[in-house]
């Protein structure tokens, strides 16, 4: 049974707007009140005027394979990266962490099936002792055969709590010809040409027999299990339309406006890149995600693979005029809680809900994380 208290003199960010000078009561790790007065002798943490948010969900992060891998061949225990990850992770004021490990033998570098597999389980060992809530996001590069089993026992052990669908194979989505494919992956994880050129050969040969059917039936498995599942770098209308028929609901990280614009359509969640929100443009020179949110076809935002910036893009969408600051809010909490099916319990600041909190300070422009709470126990803190 925890302590009760009161967070006073904040602006509260809900779903609807943000309360100035308002305060939230929370009981027993859960919200019991917003701006009521204070009980007669609770504990009270003044806000000191600042902004009081709901808890970010990031529902995808591949930041934990930077943590494991800094450099290609390089590597560090995974409860190390784990638990210094989740320290960095509150700090950002992220409270429901996805990490995203990809099933994608033909790859490089983390992205082989059995240490994937073997690094999902050891994060779900450490789950009860990490300061955020953590869960897992599995993504499946649809060229990896061998990785359907693997991903079938995890599953099934309750081991994963989101599924993607990727295909990074060059021609379409993210790598729209094989030298962007080469320069991305042999920049990035040293490789040579010929290594590359065996990469795609093989990458293509799998995608041409084994993945139709790969694809049915992982889908299958996660609806038997109530996995969320999302698709990866969609590029077209066609692959939208696609999406639909297999009854997918999300598109992460859409490649061009058609693709973005087709999904809104459709009623499927969009899910952008908070680092191409934060700098303007894509690393990849792919879609502008401000712009696709300006044209309201945007509903999520991800850290992508850095979580510091889920709230720099927050302020940076309110700044630029493109949403006020509680609807650019909602991209990074309560839509991904619906999204991933964790919104009756948080997501937004509201009675009844878990008290995932974060104060920020943003008197001078820069927004600072001063504290992070997780159902009302703080988990990081400068003040």
């Amino acid at each position: 049974m925890q302590d009760g208290f009161v967070i006073t003199n904040a602006r509260v960010v809900t779903p609807e707007g943000v309360r100035e000078g308002a305060s939230v009561r929370v009981e027993n790790g859960r919200i019991a009140g917003i701006g009521e007065r204070s009980p007669q002798g609770a504990r009270e943490i003044d806000a000191g005027g600042n902004i009081l948010f709901p808890g970010f969900v990031d529902m995808h992060s591949d930041a934990i394979e930077k943590g494991i891998e800094p450099r290609p061949n390089t590597f560090f225990p995974v409860d190390i990266a784990v638990f210094e990850l989740d320290k960095k992770i509150a700090s950002c004021g992220i409270t429901t962490m996805f990490h995203s490990l990809s099933f994608a033998e033909l790859e490089v570098g983390l992205r082989n099936n059995n240490t994937a597999a073997e690094i999902i389980r050891e994060i779900n060992k450490f789950r009860e002792k990490l300061k955020v809530n953590t869960k897992i996001h599995a993504r499946f590069e649809i060229t990896d055969h061998g990785a359907v089993p693997f991903l079938v026992e995890l599953i099934r052990d309750g081991q994963i709590n989101l599924f993607s669908l990727m295909d990074h194979s060059p021609g379409q989505g993210q790598f729209q010809d094989i030298i962007s494919f080469k320069n991305y992956y042999g920049r990035v994880y040293a490789k040579s040409d010929w290594e590359m050129d065996d990469i795609i050969e093989r990458k293509l040969q799998a995608k041409n027999s084994d993945a139709p059917q790969d694809i049915v039936h992982m889908l299958g498995v996660c609806r038997e299990h109530g996995i969320g599942v999302a698709s990866h770098d969609d590029d077209s209308r066609e692959k939208i339309h696609w999406l639909k028929e297999m009854d997918i609901g999300m598109t992460e990280f859409p490649i061009n406006m058609e693709a973005v614009q087709a999904a809104h359509e459709q009623g499927i969640r969009v899910c952008l890149g908070s680092p191409n929100v934060l700098r303007g443009r894509s690393s990849s020179s792919n879609l502008d995600a401000r712009e696709a949110i300006r044209r309201g076809y945007g509903d999520i935002l991800c850290s992508d693979y850095s979580p510091m910036t889920l709230l720099h893009a927050v302020f940076a969408l309110e700044r630029h005029g493109i949403l006020p600051l509680h609807e650019a809010t909602k991209m990074v909490s309560l839509n991904p809680a619906c999204a991933v099916g964790i919104a009756d319990h948080t997501g937004s600041l509201e009675t009844g809900k878990d008290a995932d909190m974060v104060i920020v300070d943003h008197s001078d422009g820069f927004p600072r994380v001063l504290k992070t709470f997780v159902a009302g126990r703080e988990v990081f803190a400068t003040c």
